[in-house]
């Protein structure tokens, strides 16, 4: 068998397809795990060797919908249902 064009037609089995909780084409057919996130696992794979992995799914990646006004909440002592009050002059 030749090392070359030839032998890369050969490759037409797939290991791996598109997991359905990160998206990515990780998912492993025969073992059923994820490579990337670890799916069908309760929790999601991440190590300390990988920060970049690490923060390209960790908070401030999305859209933040509840933790966007946390910071303006906490300033104000997450205070509900009052009106502001006049300014004095």
């Amino acid at each position: 068998m030749t090392k070359g064009t030839t032998s890369k037609g050969e490759r037409r089995n797939k290991s791996h397809t598109a997991c359905r909780r990160c998206g990515k084409v990780s998912f492993h057919i025969q073992k059923k795990t994820c490579a990337s996130c670890g799916y069908p696992s309760k929790r999601m794979r991440t190590y300390n060797w990988a920060q970049k992995a690490k923060g390209r799914r960790t908070n401030g990646t999305g859209r933040m919908r509840y933790m966007k006004t946390m910071t303006r909440r906490f300033k104000n002592g997450f205070r509900e249902g009052t009106q502001a009050k006049k300014q004095s002059e």
